[in-house]
């Protein structure tokens, strides 16, 4: 990760305030604030010492998906890089297969090499998946078995 100084600390603050802002009242499955995911997959992010853009993106990666913010609210307030990659990662959540063939590993590996411009989208979300998965114990048996096989 980049050195945190200055104006770097400023947009990760700011995005840990946005983050906090709109995902206000949301809990996980759990109970605890669902705050804590999106702090989580930005540590996994930071932790592979990947840019600026990609751990404010990591903050962010559902709060257009699951909360009122927008992608032109994320524009706006953090760039158009950090829109792009938050943009890919609101995309590649909303992939879903309909048949066993399908889920073949090769057909997925081409949608998302498809879907995806950016690699950092797909870092991301692996990170987010990662998270999920060391976080299954409050779901039940089957949902934790689904969501190992999807990941």
């Amino acid at each position: 990760m980049e050195d945190i100084h200055g104006e770097k600390f400023k947009l990760f603050k700011k995005a840990y305030n946005f983050s906090k802002r709109v995902h206000q009242g949301q809990k996980r499955v759990s109970g605890e604030p669902y705050l804590i995911h999106p702090i989580e997959v930005a540590a996994i992010v930071a932790g592979l010492r990947m840019d600026c853009a990609s751990i404010v993106a990591a903050l962010l990666h559902d709060t257009v998906e699951d909360t009122l913010a927008t992608l032109e609210d994320i524009k706006q307030e953090f760039g158009e890089e950090v829109a792009f990659i938050v943009d890919g990662l609101t995309k590649l959540g909303k992939l879903s297969f309909k048949s066993s063939e399908e889920l073949e590993a090769e057909n997925i590996r081409k949608m998302i090499v498809a879907m995806a411009k950016d690699i950092r989208v797909i870092i991301i979300k692996l990170a987010d998946r990662l998270h999920n998965l060391r976080t299954l114990d409050f779901l039940a048996k089957e949902k934790q078995i689904k969501i190992a096989q999807e990941t």
